[in-house]
């Protein structure tokens, strides 16, 4: 039998994620599924052990560090099932996860994208992100991040933007806006992805009853000059192919504020110039992301308005580095840097 949804896991050199990680995710409810591990030329024996201790996993060697889009990208196309989900080799799902994210799926032709509840690994009762916010100057953030589940809704809601690494997309949808930008190598790969997929239409919906236990960033440190770098790369990236005219113009000065606004923070307050360092990339290929944005704009369907409906409010910048704290108390999983999962 064919099966419905293929789950795509991007590895780098995380063998010891991936015991439990395969376990899991092969006890799922969900009959029709099968599994492919993407492997980022890993020197620690994941291949080996994934094709000795779970021969039902389909294992693809990248033989180099792709990066987590461009794997995943790997992935995807190496199927032809309905629906794709993407899934960290730092994670744990729930035996219904999956049929959760296929029944809401399938609850509306509309929906592209079904958002995960992501739990902190080691703190389960906390949410690490309940879908994806974004504000209209173009900042991404984990909804309810470092919020107690207790706080969370019951119901599957429209969100944003789906964090890919527990996500659920319809094929028809990648089809229709694209994969993953495999320029940006890691992070917010996924909110460019919401971005296309809400400008062309389709709608992203969180599911509460799908749970994740996620050892956040235990592929890449938190706050690393590695992450800080690609975060403010690709932040800047996302902000220029996506945001519609002529509402770009008209929130350029705030955008700019913001974003250039948090130099002086990082540069003074952490000593670190990696988010400076991004942007500086950023604007030196700035003209190739602006090719990339003639050609979304010009295929946008939505409204400004239909985007009104899941953008979230602009808060100041004061609360927004409060957005953040609960990342700072996370404990160090000693892995690798650079890696793409």
């Amino acid at each position: 039998m064919t099966p419905d949804v293929s789950i795509v896991i991007v590895n780098f050199d995380g063998k010891h994620y991936l015991e439990r990680c395969l376990t899991s995710v092969l006890a799922q409810t969900y009959p029709s599924f099968d599994v492919i591990l993407v492997d980022n030329g890993s020197t620690d024996g994941s291949v080996a052990f994934v094709r000795d201790r779970f021969p039902s996993v389909d294992v693809i060697e990248a033989g180099e560090n792709l990066g987590f889009a461009k794997a995943n990208n790997v992935g995807i196309r190496d199927t032809d099932t309905p629906l794709v989900a993407t899934l960290n080799n730092d994670t744990w799902v729930e035996p219904d996860w999956l049929e959760e994210l296929v029944h809401t799926m399938e609850s509306d032709p509309r929906i592209g994208t079904c958002a995960s509840k992501m739990l902190f690994a080691h703190q389960p009762e906390v949410i690490n992100s309940a879908g994806v916010n974004v504000d209209p100057v173009g900042i991404a953030w984990d909804r309810l991040g470092g919020v107690p589940e207790t706080h969370d809704v019951d119901e599957p809601m429209d969100v944003f933007a789906a964090c890919a690494g527990a996500a659920l997309y319809r094929r028809k949808m990648l089809d229709d806006v694209g994969l993953f930008d495999e320029d940006y190598f890691i992070y917010l790969e996924d909110v460019d992805l919401s971005w296309r997929s809400q400008l062309m239409g389709w709608r992203t919906v969180y599911v509460p009853q799908a749970r994740v236990y996620h050892v956040h960033s235990g592929t890449t440190r938190e706050a690393s000059p590695f992450k800080n770098f690609h975060l403010a790369r690709n932040k800047v990236w996302t902000v220029v192919k996506n945001y519609p005219s002529p509402h770009f113009w008209l929130y350029l000065p705030l955008i700019l504020l913001y974003d250039l606004g948090s130099i002086p923070y990082s540069l003074l307050a952490r000593g670190e110039t990696a988010a400076l360092r991004g942007r500086l990339a950023a604007f030196r290929r700035l003209p190739e992301a602006w090719r990339k944005r003639r050609e979304i704009q010009r295929r946008r369907r939505a409204s400004w308005t239909d985007l009104q409906q899941v953008l979230s409010p602009l808060e100041t910048p004061i609360a927004l580095l409060g957005r953040y704290k609960h990342l700072g108390a996370l404990p160090s999983s000693g892995s690798r840097e650079g890696d793409p999962s």
